[in-house]
């Protein structure tokens, strides 16, 4: 959520950064009109308030005195102030609402080193390793879901029948593959980023915190029974940890690994990828998340990059990373770069990391503060300010997946996997049927 004091202050420069986005300015407009009105109602509220406080000093002193006339006098004009001051509370009290309500719904304004464009098509390819476009056979040619159910290791069939379409079931080989990933990314970060197991479902603060809520109500599964979400990424619960904390400078930046399954409903997609692992409503996926200053934020964004880019050229995957034009950004990011894997046999670049910077804009959601550690001009302690907030898929699982079958197949339809993966798999090193 945008800080409401930049639209008193900067306003040029946050209506600046959304045009750049596509944005209309009509809900910043309005929001600054709100904010307007909302300060000078709670202005005049605390005015009517601060009299009616000293009234009832004056009264006070008026009945011990024995001046009950006098007393009841300024009694009745005091009652008066008093229904002033409830009429101006609520007014000022439904305008915060509608104010907090308007800034929920307007996304965040990029950062100045983000590429302008529309849309995924004006994203720009920072760099390609790996990748030579004629150096796939032809029996690497071959869509996962084909060679899934030729060995046994995808059963797309069962998973439909169990939970209906875009639903999948890994099976063998293929399950320990899945799992194997997610252990391997757990690992190679273990020496920095503490391991967290968060809850699967949230409340629904939780959920706005991070900016699914409200926008992206209808991709997420809402239980309405008990009122709680679940997850479409660890991001969500691992940003509202400290929620509502405030945390030592001395603590940040402070990282955050976990594993956990993710839920997406993507209602808007159907039609859209949908066949094999490209595009599914459940999947397992390692998420890195760090809080930070400021000023740690940019180098933060980059070692989360780092971190995730390398376990993708340990899986000896050709790659791709995109900075992220200001028309395809999420509604929370400020800075965004995606990885790509190619996978050959769908012939296509599949997205399988996003790592943001979110500047303050979760934070401000979550509150989420922390107290600096230098003192004040004055040499008195600094006011808190809000975190920054920085995250990255380490590996998601379904396409990464996708793209290690299909590249690992050899002429004999069996698949190589990775050395790197090797100590996961039981004393597998290739994958020849399901082991059942």
């Amino acid at each position: 959520m945008l800080d409401v004091r930049r639209l008193r202050t900067e306003f040029d420069a946050v209506a600046m950064g959304l045009t750049r986005r596509g944005e209309d300015l009509a809900p910043i407009e309005r929001a600054r009109v709100l904010d307007e009105r909302q300060r000078n109602l709670a202005a005049e509220r605390d005015e009517v308030r601060a009299q009616v406080k000293q009234l009832s000093k004056l009264i006070a002193n008026l009945r011990r005195n024995g001046e009950t006339e006098e007393a009841e006098a300024l009694q009745a004009e005091s009652r008066t102030l008093g229904q002033r001051e409830a009429v101006l509370d609520e007014e000022t009290t439904e305008l915060a609402v509608e104010l907090r309500d308007l800034l929920l719904q307007i996304p965040n304004v990029p950062a100045l080193d983000a590429p302008d464009g529309a849309d995924e098509r004006d994203n720009v390819v920072l760099r390609v390793e790996g990748f030579d476009p004629d150096g796939y056979g032809m029996h690497q040619r071959v869509p996962h879901w084909d060679i899934g159910d030729e060995l046994g290791i995808l059963d797309l069939e069962r998973g439909a029948k169990v939970s209906g379409s875009m639903f999948v079931t890994f099976r063998g080989m293929g399950a320990t593959l899945q799992r194997a990933l997610c252990q391997f990314a757990l690992d190679r970060n273990a020496d920095a980023y503490e391991e967290i197991r968060p809850p699967s479902l949230v409340s629904s603060r939780t959920l706005t915190a991070t900016g699914q809520l409200p926008k992206f109500a209808d991709d997420a599964y809402h239980l309405e029974r008990d009122d709680l979400w679940a997850i479409p990424t660890a991001e969500v619960p691992l940003t509202s940890l400290a929620m509502d904390e405030i945390l030592d400078e001395d603590r940040l930046p402070m990282r955050m690994m976990a594993y956990s399954p993710c839920f997406r409903r993507e209602a808007g997609s159907a039609g859209r990828d949908t066949r094999g692992l490209l595009r599914v409503h459940e999947f397992d996926k390692v998420e890195l998340l760090a809080y930070s200053t400021p000023a740690q934020g940019p180098e933060m964004l980059q070692e989360i990059l780092e971190r995730a880019t390398a376990l993708v050229r340990a899986l000896e995957l050709p790659y791709r990373i995109l900075d992220i034009c200001t028309g395809d950004m999420g509604q929370s990011h400020h800075r965004s770069l995606d990885i790509e894997v190619y996978a050959p046999g769908v012939d296509q670049w599949l997205e399988v990391s996003s790592v943001s910077w979110f500047g303050d804009y979760q934070a401000r959601r979550a509150n989420i503060r922390y107290r600096p550690s230098e003192p004040d001009e004055k040499g008195k302690g600094k006011a808190t300010e809000m975190v920054h907030t920085i995250n990255g898929s380490a590996l998601a699982v379904p396409r990464i997946w996708a793209a290690l079958v299909e590249t690992g197949r050899q002429p004999d339809g069996s698949i190589e996997l990775p050395e790197v993966l090797w100590p996961y798999l039981r004393g597998a090193t290739r994958i020849e049927t399901a082991r059942r």
